[in-house]
């Protein structure tokens, strides 16, 4: 009878290649196979290692009382799911098959195993209780995650999200000192069935942006349609490089329901949870306006808050009109230019020949392209800022704040304005306008996660069920975005989950040792050197084991179940 699975994450192989060839010169090891290794494995060995995955398993707000499957493994195998964008369950044994997962925590979680009627290959699992009455292919049944998912409460599952996991984050220094966190909210868009429970149907114009039926012209109704939504509020944390993007904090709701007191609100749970000091600068889009949060912000917690006024208020009219009456002084504005490719400073000659010519014909045929009218109202000649402190127009904000004025001027000689409002000194108007800029990047990471990680592709219409993909793939992305930082590889945060992978994605085969708790890695090469070298007591022992292991294998998946 096999043991009881512990509930903490005792099975995974810690590296130690010096530890386990000793060993294996002596003769001695557990377990051999030979497997491509994949992005996936070192993602799971890092974060337990660190010991990321038994904490979020010890602090997992689970509907169960007792476990047969332990809940490190759920969890892993619900984010093995994220990591390569698959959301449904019945697809989990693929996952297994084609993923890292089992190469991550050892032969203990599985192993391949020839069929001994089809021959085919498989993998063959110990399960975690007494109940197998057939030989496991997979670590854990598919049903077992969805009903798991499913019982688990929408509301304690995000509260563990915000809570605890950011919390974990937080104690992994994966929080940066700058304390940089943006607030934004996105429509996860849903078929148009009301059985999705807590969605709403909203009617959306051709920029996806809510309307009001009862305000549009017979013409302007008739470039919209109705959609049935949820909308998305979140903290997403990031340093003023953009070099990460962690969420730190969710809240799905229906689409119906208002931004503003959703964020106010996760940003006083941050608060509350994690500790005043942490969330220094706070940057939001105008629909996020409330003065009084807005002061609570900043005089209670030391949090600045950067947000653009809108053009009916007070404080813009105000601060425009200075502007018009020559009275605040303008200078230029040029975004910060990027970071410029590396050259090779060495260039073979007729590399550089090959380059200039280049540049020749394109200049060239720029010179030769026929130029079409372009409108001067809608050609920008330059931005200019300026700044004005002191304001005190914002009847609703009981502080003073500063204003940062942004004027673009057009080709034809107009000009227009935008204004940004900042709690806290502003000493250089152009640092506030180019963090502002970061707000921007966040329309990416929806795309990204919309389309590359099909953030809204729902199979489900239980909100318990709609919640956990949102949670899961935003959990899965930001373990993702920590492990890139981590292992000095911040260049890949920005680019889509697919692309990362593979670029991550080594091509060459490993073969993997294992000895009591540990793992070596070697190139085939390497390991066929090693056994070339061994003395011949150490050459019996391990022919003894080997064929051991082999006559254990041949009767395994007897009374196998199709997946």
């Amino acid at each position: 009878m096999e043991p009881t699975a512990p509930t903490s994450v005792a099975w995974l192989f810690e590296r130690n290649d010096a530890l386990v060839l000793e060993a294996f010169r002596r003769g001695e090891f557990d377990y051999l196979e030979g497997v491509g290794e994949v992005c996936e494995a070192d993602f799971f060995r890092a974060i337990t290692q660190k010991k990321v995955l038994e904490k979020l398993a010890d602090t997992y707000p689970s509907p169960c009382r007792k476990h047969d499957v332990p809940l490190w493994v759920y969890l892993a195998s619900d984010i093995s799911m994220r990591f390569h964008g698959v959301h449904h369950f019945h697809a989990f044994p693929y996952v297994v098959r084609s993923g890292g997962l089992v190469q991550a925590f050892g032969p203990r979680m599985g192993h391949k195993a020839t069929h001994p009627q089809t021959g085919d290959v498989s993998l063959r699992c110990q399960g975690f209780n007494h109940k197998n009455d057939y030989d496991r292919q997979t670590p854990c049944d598919q049903d077992y995650l969805r009903k798991m998912a499913r019982r688990t409460d929408a509301g304690l599952l995000q509260s563990w999200f915000n809570r605890d996991v950011v919390g974990i984050f937080q104690q992994h220094h994966a929080l940066d000192r700058e304390g940089i966190f943006i607030g934004d909210a996105t429509y996860l868009f849903v078929p148009d069935n009301p059985n999705y429970e807590g969605s709403a149907r909203l009617l959306f114009d051709e920029h996806n942006h809510p309307v009001d039926s009862g305000k549009l012209t017979a013409q302007e109704r008739a470039g919209c349609v109705w959609r049935r939504c949820y909308k998305l509020v979140s903290l997403i944390h990031t340093n003023r490089a953009g070099q990460f993007f962690l969420y730190a904090g969710l809240e799905v709701t229906s689409g119906q329901d208002h931004e503003s007191p959703i964020l106010w609100r996760l940003v006083e749970d941050f608060v509350r949870f994690h500790g005043r000091g942490v969330m220094k600068r706070l940057i939001l889009d105008r629909g996020f306006l409330d003065g009084a949060a807005i002061a609570r912000c900043h005089q209670q917690w030391g949090i600045r808050v950067l947000i653009p006024a809108r053009r009916n208020q007070d404080i813009y009219q105000d601060v425009v009109g200075l502007a018009e009456a020559d009275q605040l002084t303008f200078r230029p504005w040029e975004p910060a230019a990027p970071a410029p490719r590396p050259v090779p400073v060495h260039r073979p000659e007729r590399v550089r020949k090959r380059e200039a010519a280049r540049q020749k014909t394109l200049a060239q045929r720029r010179a030769e392209a026929p130029r079409s009218p372009t409108d001067p109202s809608r050609v920008r000649l330059r931005s200019e800022i300026a700044a004005v402190s002191g304001l005190e127009t914002y009847s609703a904000c009981p502080i003073s704040l500063q204003a940062i004025v942004n004027r673009e001027v057009y080709a034809d000689g107009h000009h227009e304005y935008w204004v940004l409002l900042d709690t806290g000194p502003v000493s250089d108007p152009a640092c506030s306008r180019q963090d502002y800029r970061l707000r921007t990047t966040i329309e990416e990471r929806h795309r990204q996660l919309k389309g590359f990680s099909d953030l809204e592709d729902f199979s489900s219409r239980s909100f318990n069920l709609v919640v956990n993909q949102v949670v899961f793939v935003l959990l899965t992305y930001s373990l993702l975005q920590w492990y890139l930082l981590r292992t000095d590889r911040k260049e890949l945060n920005g680019k889509t989950r697919p692309r990362t992978l593979d670029l991550l994605r080594p091509t060459t085969t490993v073969i993997l040792i294992y000895w009591q708790g540990y793992v070596a890695s070697l190139t085939p090469l390497q390991h066929q050197q090693l056994l070339l070298t061994l003395s011949e007591t150490a050459r019996k022992k391990i022919l003894a084991k080997t064929r051991r292991l082999r006559r254990t294998l041949v009767h395994q998946l007897e009374r196998a179940r199709a997946p």
